[in-house]
């Protein structure tokens, strides 16, 4: 999923301090799940934006909605009338979803009230991890379902790098090494003899350094 993590009370307070009416717009799935920017988010950062304003004299109108996704027309579509009536929209979805929302109201401001920090999983709770890197040509399958160009600090496909210490990353000794981590998976499925193979140097083209991505599916296009 997408995991992202709230601006500061201040922070929103300065982005939305010229306007008076605001629509604090959340979104129900992955900001959902990492407790960012749901139904139960907005409702705290409208809260916290109403005190603010009454401390600050700011005179601040809160109105509160969320949709199920900011990325899809379809949902977007619900909120358009109080898009409309607001001054501005804070989106608490992850970058794509402002983008989303600004690009269908090219004459609305729209601010990140997020900020949109990686593709991960919950580890437990409370906890999220970074997994991928979307870097546009996975090689999962090489490495046990393991990611090295997001979970090894280096970035080495042909690892390891030598300085990790008793099974931790040098550059983050909090973090285990994700060559152990590899090496013990391949060991566990029989496919040891993966690490014999060289991986040429990545090509980064498919991933941002090529530009802004896009995937079209002509089997689904009307």
């Amino acid at each position: 999923m997408i995991v992202a993590e709230r601006k500061t009370i201040p922070e929103l307070v300065e982005i939305l301090r010229p306007h008076k009416k605001i629509l604090v717009l959340g979104c129900g799935t992955c900001v959902t799940v990492c407790l960012s920017g749901g139904e139960r988010e907005v409702s705290i950062i409208s809260s916290a934006l109403r005190i603010a304003s009454r401390v600050q004299d700011l005179n601040f109108e809160i109105d509160e909605l969320t949709i199920e996704r900011q990325c899809d027309n379809i949902f977007i579509e619900q909120a358009a009338e109080p898009i409309r009536k607001a001054d501005a929209v804070l989106s608490t979805a992850c970058g794509a979803g402002v983008q989303a929302i600004a690009e269908r109201f090219p004459e609305k401001p729209v601010y990140a009230g997020l900020n949109t920090t990686f593709l991960g999983i919950l580890e437990e709770r409370g906890v999220w991890t970074e997994k991928c890197a979307a870097c546009g040509a996975c090689i999962l399958h090489k490495y046990g379902g393991i990611c090295p160009i997001t979970r090894c600090a280096k970035r080495m496909l042909n690892g390891p790098c030598g300085g990790s210490r008793e099974d931790r990353c040098e550059v983050r000794a909090d973090r285990p090494c994700a060559w152990q981590l590899i090496y013990k998976r391949l060991k566990d499925i029989n496919q040891l003899e993966r690490l014999k193979e060289m991986e040429p140097a990545k090509n980064w083209n498919p991933s941002l350094s090529g530009g802004p991505r896009m995937l079209i599916r002509e089997d689904h296009r009307v």
